[in-house]
């Protein structure tokens, strides 16, 4: 399983995870996106919504019912109702159910990053795990340290 870092330190996550989310559903794929902040359900349903000015990224919210259908469903909980092998933490906190999914986006910023190196010293060495670091150099993203 891949785990990709995203260190945010331009752009928000809100207008990082359509571009990563439209690219997922491009494959045939689903993404669950789990937050726990307030108001963060609120935030990202909105950057899906108004990615593109002639197009949405279609989405729902856990508990507001037809998530099986759902290719990108936003949650608070672990829990892929919508069968999603794709999972993004959008908070900064690593969860170590994130390892049951085939690839884990993890953001992080500033104020989170003391958690994401620790996550990283935590999988660097682990088998069958395959970490990689996303920093912003611009407007695109670089692959390393």
């Amino acid at each position: 399983m891949r785990v990709d870092f995203y260190q945010l330190s331009r752009d928000p996550v809100e207008q990082v995870l359509p571009a990563i989310a439209q690219r997922l559903m491009d494959e045939g794929q689903r993404l669950l996106v789990v937050d726990g902040r307030e108001g963060a359900m609120v935030r990202l349903s909105r950057s899906l919504w108004d990615w593109k000015p002639d197009s949405f990224l279609a989405h729902g919210l856990k508990g507001e019912g037809d998530e099986s259908v759902q290719p990108v469903l936003l949650s608070h909980g672990m829990t892929a109702s919508n069968t999603a092998t794709n999972i993004a933490l959008t908070d900064g906190e690593w969860r170590k159910e994130a390892l049951s999914f085939e690839r884990v986006f993890y953001f992080f910023d500033e104020t989170t990053i003391g958690g994401a190196r620790e996550c990283w010293r935590a999988l660097k060495g682990r088998e069958g795990v395959e970490p990689r670091f996303w920093r912003q150099d611009g407007r695109k993203w670089v692959e390393g340290p």
